[in-house]
């Protein structure tokens, strides 16, 4: 069986700027195979393959292999990196967006809709975040622990991990969707011959954001979950 492009990404987080130079999605649509995205996207594979070679060559000591870290480990640094990242810029972004509509919003009429988006982005977020924090992370760190001192796991009242795991997924996947959407109002994040400083700053900000938010999706879609579902499946198979 074929690698899909989140377990490539997955095993080399370097790759995810060949897939994202050619706009291929790595985290909400990292299911797929290269073979498949290629064809839909009229790239050649070899070409795709070639690149993605070209950077697993490169002998960068600062590629973190986060596939081999253990999940609560992989869950804090989630939390404490990637969910801190989005509270300490969201609310500077919705004050920047806001002053961009009331000073250029006549001008260029798209930064409402940009700002729409994210401000429904932003309150997803926020209740997405908490559901992580307080439901699904706390239950797989659970598991580690039980799984470490050969502890019985009671059946959480969400019945499995996968169904916590189906929701943040469809959640991922319509973030994934708003912020497509939001890289093409703002023409990949390049601000109008026009653009004030403020502008501009807030541009680079989303287009930061924008990054933040893939690794964040991939290493929850990519590794976090599918080895918390294999984690749970262990205590089944304990039982039998």
């Amino acid at each position: 069986m074929k690698n899909t492009i989140g377990e490539v990404v997955a095993q080399d987080f370097r790759t995810a700027s060949v897939f994202s130079k050619y706009g291929i999605d790595f985290c909400c649509k990292g299911h797929r195979t290269i073979e498949e995205v290629c064809e839909k996207k009229s790239i050649s594979p070899k070409e795709i393959i070639e690149k993605l070679n070209a950077v697993r060559k490169n002998n960068d000591s600062h590629s973190i292999d986060y596939a081999s870290w253990p999940l609560d480990l992989l869950a804090d640094y989630i939390e404490k990196i990637h969910h801190r990242f989005i509270k300490e810029k969201t609310p500077v972004l919705l004050q920047f967006l806001n002053k961009l509509c009331k000073v250029h919003g006549e001008r260029h009429p798209e930064l409402f809709e940009i700002n729409s988006i994210f401000s429904q982005s932003s309150q997803d977020m926020e209740h997405h975040m908490q559901k992580e924090e307080l439901v699904l992370f706390p239950f797989i760190k659970q598991m580690v622990k039980a799984k470490l001192n050969n502890e019985f796991m009671e059946t959480p009242h969400f019945g499995s991990v996968k169904n916590p795991v189906a929701m943040m997924m469809d959640e991922h996947s319509t973030e994934g969707e708003r912020f497509s959407t939001i890289a093409q109002l703002t023409n990949n994040y390049n601000p109008p011959s026009d653009a004030c400083t403020t502008y501009r700053v807030t541009y680079a900000m989303l287009e930061e954001f924008q990054n933040d938010l893939h690794k964040h999706i991939h290493l929850e879609n990519n590794i976090l979950f599918p080895k918390a579902i294999a984690l749970e499946k262990t205590f089944t198979e304990d039982i039998h």
